[in-house]
């Protein structure tokens, strides 16, 4: 039994769902702070971490269920619970289809755009993101928008439309996912060539003009970093948090350019897994501040 929800949790991705659920928990978290609502509605947080967490989980089923051949030809991936027949293909389609109506069904009851929203990012990654990773370098593109819903959801669980403050939360994450998933795929190239996958700017080509792009993509980090200041979503102080730590992000991103050597990529990686929970969590301690004593 065990062992069986351990193949589950893996079949889920629960531990990069964590991080999707941390974005959208602290676009609420704005919001609230935003729209000087006094009460913390518990109700809507709980379906609002449990829907996150289901629909991922569910994208990220899904995903293994079309890829289990692929996984098999790939060191990283070639041990998860469908290449090893530990979970059969049905069984893969039936979990991740219960995760993915429980999910959805948590959102609506939080409101219709959060619901909707939810199906945007599980079909955009599932029935679009996933079939391209083998055909055009262009699916990072596409990976990045469902990539980016979970702050746009946190903000718009309170709201219930759409707006400027949830496009900015959107647009951090969307601009943030480039370097992220590059870092990955340089350090990951030669797995994902025998995958098929097609994830570097210029297919798997690591040479100084794929460095280029990454290190050029890596500079808007910092300008977006600032919009939620410039949009009064949060304070200054997080302002220049953000600058400082878009500096500490391009650093290896221009290691890279120069170097093209994996040890900067994973460099690169690591200042990523970093940059996004941190610089989410200044612009809700910022607005926070503000609000309790200004």
């Amino acid at each position: 039994m065990k062992s069986r929800i351990s193949d589950y949790i893996q079949l889920a991705k629960l531990r990069l769902a964590t991080l999707v659920v941390y974005s959208a928990g602290l676009g609420y978290g704005l919001a609230i702070l935003n729209s000087k609502i006094e009460i913390f509605e518990w109700d809507i947080f709980i379906y609002l971490i449990l829907g996150g967490f289901l629909v991922t989980g569910s994208s990220n089923g899904f995903n293994q269920v079309i890829e289990k051949e692929l996984d098999k030809k790939m060191e990283r991936t070639k041990n998860r619970p469908l290449p090893t027949n530990r979970i059969t293909i049905a069984e893969g389609i039936i979990v991740s289809t219960v995760l993915g109506v429980i999910g959805l069904y948590f959102l609506y009851q939080i409101n219709f755009l959060s619901f909707i929203l939810g199906i945007i990012a599980l079909l955009s990654y599932v029935v679009v993101y996933t079939p391209l990773k083998q055909i055009t370098p262009l699916s990072v593109f596409v990976g990045a928008f469902p990539g980016s819903i979970p702050p746009m959801i946190g903000y718009v669980a309170l709201t219930g439309e759409l707006g400027l403050a949830p496009g900015i939360l959107f647009l951090v994450q969307f601009v943030w996912q480039f370097p992220h998933f590059w870092a990955i795929a340089w350090k990951s190239s030669e797995d994902y060539k025998n995958g098929g996958f097609k994830m570097l700017p210029f297919g798997q080509e690591k040479d100084q003009k794929t460095a280029f792009i990454i290190f050029f993509y890596t500079l808007f980090i910092i300008p977006a970093g600032m919009l939620p200041y410039a949009a009064g979503i949060s304070g200054i102080t997080s302002m220049i948090l953000s600058v400082l730590l878009g500096i500490y992000f391009l650093k290896p991103a221009y290691q890279l350019y120069k170097s093209q050597a994996d040890e900067d990529a994973l460099k690169l990686m690591f200042a990523s897994f970093a940059y996004l929970p941190l610089v989410f969590l200044f612009y809700f301690l910022d607005k926070l501040f503000l609000t309790l004593y200004f």
